[in-house]
């Protein structure tokens, strides 16, 4: 009886172990479509207002996310433009929905603050750029686009408020990155402001680290892997220079072996709504978020991070949909698509880093089949065991 159940032990424990290896081998990229679909069924369902009661920004980043998963599918899939097309449309009806501007305040500029406004000018660029739309789409990314222009012609400061009296440098760097976007598909307009915006965050960048801060309003704190995640997703499209020196600083002081840092190396502090839990130090949405900013880099390290993340992640994937820890958390699995399928919207492809070698699976590899050969070896042992005991 304890044989048999040894080896109903040790076959699942090679299943397991088996199923790991394919996980970080193959190419994790090719579920996107699948977890949009998922997605769209789960945010019909309240999942986006479920969201806004656990983040302070639920509501919004779970539709924002997925309209931007699917402007990557459908440039990277011309096939598929038209039904992107309609999805971020759906998305930007839902984020200019009283749900969607609610937290945010109207007489902000521009009009509710840099973070909404940067976020969703960037996902009516993407709607530009997927091709089908009509005049009407292109005034309002016109007038958007130009109230941000003015806002940050205007302001005192290279970092505009997204709530009063309070600001995060990573909500500018998109919505400048929406600028950019701009002159790349419709034309040259607002390039000075943009390298205006660099000229003057390298002189407010954090002394610690190099990096841009991550809160500025109401008091200045240094730079955090989950707002810097996001930065050098976005700060290819404005600067890719500067951005490529920001991301190696970035690497060096928070990217580790196993994840990324929220705080720099040899710092600590406690996690909170924009980092999520630690786990040794770790922040599970900068690891997420650093895939996209290694893929718009041009950094193999984006196939080591999505590969764990397959690993660790418990993807459960059918005919149809694909969702991660089992669809408890629907926004995590938004992050995912939308970094899984990153791609530079507005910058050329960047040079390829190096990526170093395979090695890093081993340390993976031995822990999926260490149990399996422990239990086989032991299963092998008790059988010489017996047939010794017979002999004699």
């Amino acid at each position: 009886m304890l044989r048999k159940l040894l080896i109903g032990v040790a076959v699942i424990a090679t299943l397991v172990a088996g199923v790991g290896t394919a996980r970080l081998v193959l190419d994790p990229t090719g579920g996107v479509v699948k977890q949009l679909t998922y997605l769209r069924t789960e945010i019909e369902g309240g999942a986006d207002r479920a969201a806004q009661k656990q983040f302070p920004e639920g509501y919004f980043f779970l539709n924002v996310l997925y309209g931007l998963s699917w402007v990557q599918v459908g440039l990277d899939d011309p096939a598929r433009s038209v039904d992107a097309t309609a999805e971020v449309r759906w998305a930007l009806d839902r984020l200019a929905a009283t749900d969607g501007t609610a937290p945010f305040d109207e007489s902000l500029q521009p009009q509710y603050g840099v973070f909404y406004a940067g976020w969703t000018n960037w996902l009516r660029g993407g709607l530009i750029a997927l091709g089908h739309s009509d005049a009407a789409d292109l005034d309002t990314f016109t007038s958007e686009s130009v109230e941000i222009a003015t806002a940050f012609r205007t302001a005192s400061t290279p970092y505009l408020p997204s709530y009063p009296g309070q600001a995060w440098p990573v909500d500018s760097v998109v919505a400048i990155a929406s600028l950019r976007q701009y002159d790349a598909l419709v034309a040259p307009r607002f390039g000075q402001i943009a390298r205006n915006w660099v000229t003057a965050a390298k002189t407010k960048l954090d002394p610690a680290t190099g990096l841009l801060p991550h809160q500025v309003a109401p008091q200045v704190s240094g730079a955090r892997g989950s707002s810097q995640a996001m930065i050098q997703r976005f700060l290819v499209d404005i600067d890719p220079t500067f951005a490529r020196t920001q991301y190696e600083i970035f690497k060096d002081k928070f990217v580790t072996g196993v994840g990324v840092r929220e705080y720099p190396k040899g710092t600590g502090g406690k996690g909170d709504s924009d980092s999520g839990p630690l786990i040794l130090g770790m922040s599970l949405s900068a690891t997420v978020v650093t895939v996209g900013a290694a893929r718009v880099h041009h950094d193999p390290l984006a196939g080591r991070l999505a590969r764990e993340g397959e690993l660790l992640g418990l993807p459960l994937t059918g005919l149809k949909t694909k969702r991660y820890l089992f669809g408890a958390v629907p926004i995590g699995d938004a992050f995912l698509a939308w970094s899984t399928s990153a791609r530079p919207l507005v910058a050329p492809e960047q040079a390829k880093l190096d990526g170093g070698s395979g090695w890093w699976r081993l340390p993976w590899l031995v822990v999926l089949w260490l149990p399996a050969l422990i239990l086989w070896g032991a299963l092998r042992l008790r059988h010489r065991g017996r047939r010794r005991r017979r002999a004699h």
